[in-house]
Parts: structure tokens; C-alpha cells; sequence
């Protein structure tokens, strides 16, 4: 898979990963890209870990799995970190 293939799917599985997860996640579309990406690789990294498979081929369903899954916990992550700042002290 091609590095524009890359993002493509690293900017989709955000974005369904952010359909998935309930609540609101802040950050825009750079964010999710950013975010998918990194989930992605995460994904990837995993699957090939645990599954022995990585991210091959862009249509293939075991990709977008790896790269949604991925996705879903690099969100939980990021919204964990970016939680902590928002709160005020009364």
C-alpha cells in the first residue's frame, strides 16, 4: 500500500472509529488524520503481533479491521490525555 493509500485509510478509520466511540472527541479533521494514522500503525503493529497480519492491501477487510480497531483505542487514549486539561479546579 502506497504512502497516499496510507493516509486515505488512516483518515477514513478515524473517522469511523469517531462514529463509533459515543461522545463528543474534539479536533477537527487534521486531528483525525493525525489520530487514524497513528492508529493505524497501531493497528497494524498489533495484528501483526497478536494475528501474525499486518495492513496489505488497501480493499482488503482485515486492513480496515486492523486500521478501525487501531483507531478506536488510539481515540480512547487521546481522549484520556486531552480530558485530563479541560477540567477546571473549583
Amino acid at each position: 500500500m502506497g504512502f497516499l493509500g496510507f493516509l486515505l485509510l488512516g483518515l477514513i478509520a478515524g473517522a469511523i472509529a469517531k462514529m463509533i466511540l459515543p461522545g463528543k472527541q474534539g479536533g477537527g479533521w487534521f486531528v483525525t488524520l493525525i489520530l487514524g494514522v497513528v492508529g493505524a500503525f497501531l493497528g497494524g503493529w498489533l495484528g501483526g503481533m497478536i494475528f501474525g497480519r499486518g495492513l496489505t492491501e488497501f480493499f482488503d477487510l482485515g486492513t480496515w479491521a486492523l486500521a478501525i480497531g487501531g483507531s478506536i483505542i488510539v481515540l480512547l487514549i487521546y481522549g484520556l490525555i486531552a480530558g485530563r486539561g479541560s477540567k477546571t479546579a473549583a
